[in-house]
């Protein structure tokens, strides 16, 4: 069985937890994807509808500053930082990155991990 990867975007408002979405997907590249697709989703709709959603998309946020949707556009953008993530993955560690729109306390994170093969019976 080949490994497989998952990846989430949630939110937290420190007492409250949602997931705003999660994919499965074959290998870590597509993980990180998905996740670069989100963040760039998500800081693009800051004052402005989405319009390019796709089943797989995560729910849009309102963000009350332009601080969070600025952090989620260089996450996705900086070739350092993807370099960072695609190396973590590779190397079996779990990636979290998490922009907080202090305006109103919110916190978002986009994760992606390996998922064990299923052992078959």
């Amino acid at each position: 069985m080949r490994a497989r990867y998952a990846a989430e975007v949630t939110v937290s408002d420190g007492q409250r937890h949602a997931s705003l979405g999660t994919v499965s997907v074959r290998n870590r590249r597509l993980a990180l994807l998905w996740l670069r697709r989100q963040a760039l989703r998500l800081a693009n709709a800051h004052g402005s509808a989405v319009r390019d959603a796709s089943p797989a998309d995560v729910r849009p946020v309102r963000f009350h500053g332009t601080d969070a949707p600025e952090r989620l556009r260089f996450w996705a953008t900086d070739a350092c930082r993807q370099d960072d993530a695609i190396r973590t993955l590779e190397a079996g560690f779990p990636l979290h990155f998490t922009v907080t729109d202090p305006a109103v306390g919110l916190h978002l994170t986009l994760a992606g991990w390996h998922t064990a093969p299923a052992t078959p019976l």
